[in-house]
């Protein structure tokens, strides 16, 4: 049984009671991975705000309860769970715990260098595929019984355009990235006739506070320069805006592909960049 921390009402200061999630029932559960910042934090946020129950799912404890935190003062139903989604047996404690799961955003990924395929490291490509891939499998065959038995389920698969093209020294993100689409594409195939959306969110050039920054191992002068005369790019909360319109569709509407890149950028090789 999972228990959402609330707080007690005025005169019970900083206090904290238990409440199954049976007492309400009604409110339909999201849950997001990769939450503790980003993306991820901002699609918690934005699914919040739309009148969910959020499960945020991280690696990072202290980071997901400062957002469960921020969002139940405001007044929403947000529970944090920490959780390594490449750690299978911690997955399928996780699911356990949940009584419902109505939407799954699939979010925990990143990169790892930008070398070339002649000198990728392997643990790097195989790092990437474990999270980006095999995460999500993870996840998704977790809380298929659930998202099937809530009548009504939706899984997200957040990708990237990397997942639908190339580009020089991306090849350990790209080959990931195009696991994740066909992973996505092949279970919108095998669900059809269940009452399970499959929904597959592909941003291009998004800045976010460590995307680039753990691309480049900390390196913060490399990180900027991804960005570098790039008016602006995407933020977190574009992408969160997205994700919510796609889930927040009528049920018999499934957005099977919606790729979203700043005006500026036409692909991975052109960006228009001022000087």
């Amino acid at each position: 049984m999972l228990y959402l921390p609330r707080r007690r009402e005025a005169g019970a200061r900083g206090a904290t009671e238990a409440i199954s999630m049976e007492a309400m029932m009604g409110k339909p559960t999201a849950v997001v991975t990769g939450a503790s910042s980003g993306i991820g934090a901002a699609t918690a946020r934005r699914l919040a705000a739309e009148g969910y129950r959020v499960v945020a799912a991280a690696r990072r404890a202290g980071r997901i309860e400062a957002l469960a935190g921020e969002l139940r003062r405001e007044g929403h139903d947000v529970v944090a769970w920490p959780l390594d989604v490449t750690d299978r047996a911690a997955v399928d404690a996780f699911a356990a715990g949940l009584d419902r799961c109505d939407v799954l955003v699939n979010n925990a990924g990143g990169a790892l260098g930008l070398e070339p395929v002649a000198e990728g490291d392997p643990a790097d490509w195989r790092a990437m595929y474990e999270v980006n891939v095999i995460g999500v499998l993870n996840v998704t065959q977790a809380l298929l019984p659930a998202l099937t038995g809530s009548g009504d389920g939706t899984v997200v698969v957040l990708s990237s355009t990397a997942g639908h093209g190339t580009y020089e020294g991306g090849g350990g993100y790209v080959a990931a990235k195009h696991g994740a689409h066909a992973l996505a594409g092949t279970l919108r195939l095998e669900l059809c006739g269940e009452p399970v959306r499959v929904i597959e969110i592909a941003p291009g050039m998004v800045r976010t506070e460590e995307f680039s920054l753990t691309r480049f191992r900390g390196d913060e002068e490399k990180a900027a320069g991804v960005y570098e005369g790039v008016a602006e790019p995407l933020t977190a909360e574009d992408v969160a805006d997205t994700v919510a319109w796609a889930v927040t569709r009528p049920s018999h509407v499934n957005v099977d592909l919606l790729v979203v890149r700043p005006r500026a950028q036409v692909s991975h090789t052109k960006v228009h960049r001022e000087r």
